[in-house]
Parts: C-alpha cells; structure tokens; sequence
C-alpha cells in the first residue's frame, strides 16, 4: 500500500492540478472557518479536473447539519473530514467515506477506520509528538497532519509510519496560498521516505 499523501485548503485550480500532476491521492477543501476557506460551488468548479482515483476532501470543524448538507449537495465530496464527535450528529451517505479529526492530547481511534491525527488547532503548523502518534498509528488507518513541511515529512513518515500524510501551511509561500514548488517538495519528499523504510 503506497503512501497517501493529502495536499490541504486548496483553491486554485492551477494548484490541483500541481498536486494531482505530483502524486497527491488526496484534496481538501476547507469549509471551516479559515484563510483557507472556500465555498462549496468554488470548490466544486475548482476541483472539476480530478479523477475519480483522487479523493476530493470536505474538510469541516463542527458544522451544523445545514452546512454539511450545503456542502454535500453543491460540492459532492468523496470524504468528509470532521473532529470525531461530529460524526454523533451528521447524517452522511455511504457514498461519502468518514474521516474523524483525533486530536492530540484528546481520544484515541480505537477501530480500524482511516482518520486524521494532528495537534489541537487545525491549520496551525504545530507538529504532534511523533513518538505518541507513532504508537497511536498502530490503530487503524493513521493520516498524520500538523506542522509537516517538505523539510521534516520524511522524518515524520520514518518515525511513525502512518497510512497517510497531510499538509496545508506547510507548502504555502503566505497563509492561504499555495506554493506549487513546495508543494512538488513535500509530496516528491514523502513519497521517497516510504520507499526506504
């Protein structure tokens, strides 16, 4: 099973285009209240280029049920990323695949579900304690954000073998915008640390 590697708070065609054309498995669009935020119809238009072996990724933070059902009818994802206890209250078909946001310091997955482990702010760059998600990733189907960048990601994937990886600010040359060569780096980096463990 290869590496999955996410590119995150995408908004810009040009930078699906750079992500997909590097080796990303993964897109999010971030709904949430961000730098990164963009609009279900946006996305949608943005994110019409991907095949379907792409996963395009509704990323959420405690939406209402309204929200998630804007973005599930305008956008159409193939993911929704959410904190975990979100989930309680969501209705998702089962054409959408779950991905519960496990924080750290917070609950730990206990099931073999694929989910996201990152520090307690989302898009914030702070980096887990790779030893703790190290053994956490022994659960289930561990994509491992928080703080990751083109310089420290093969480090990251070596330490704590994770399913997956993911990054926003990590490859943006400001907040909220895309550099396409970092994001080349990351992906080209991540890949290649997998290839050697």
């Amino acid at each position: 099973m290869s590496l999955l590697v996410k590119i995150c708070g995408l908004r810009d065609k040009r930078h699906v285009a750079v992500a997909m054309d590097a080796g990303a498995g993964a897109l999010g669009f971030v709904f949430a209240e961000s730098s990164r935020q963009i609009g279900p119809r946006t996305a949608r238009t943005v994110s019409d280029i991907v095949p379907r072996s792409v996963k395009r990724v509704a990323v959420m933070r405690h939406p209402s049920s309204d929200e998630w059902r804007a973005v599930l009818e305008q956008f159409e994802p193939d993911v929704l990323q959410t904190d975990a206890e979100d989930f309680d209250y969501l209705e998702v078909p089962d054409s959408v695949a779950c991905w519960p946001v496990y924080r750290e310091g917070g609950a730990h997955p206990n099931g073999t579900e694929t989910y996201l482990y990152e520090g307690p702010n989302s898009g914030q760059g702070e980096t887990v304690n790779w030893s703790t998600a190290a053994e956490i990733a022994q659960h289930g189907q561990m994509i491992l954000a928080g703080g990751l960048c083109p310089k420290n990601v093969a480090g990251a994937v070596q330490a704590v073998r994770p399913f997956g990886v993911d990054v926003s600010s990590g490859v943006e040359s400001t907040p909220g915008e895309k550099d396409p060569e970092l994001i080349r780096e990351f992906i080209a980096a991540a890949l290649a640390a997998e290839k050697v463990l």
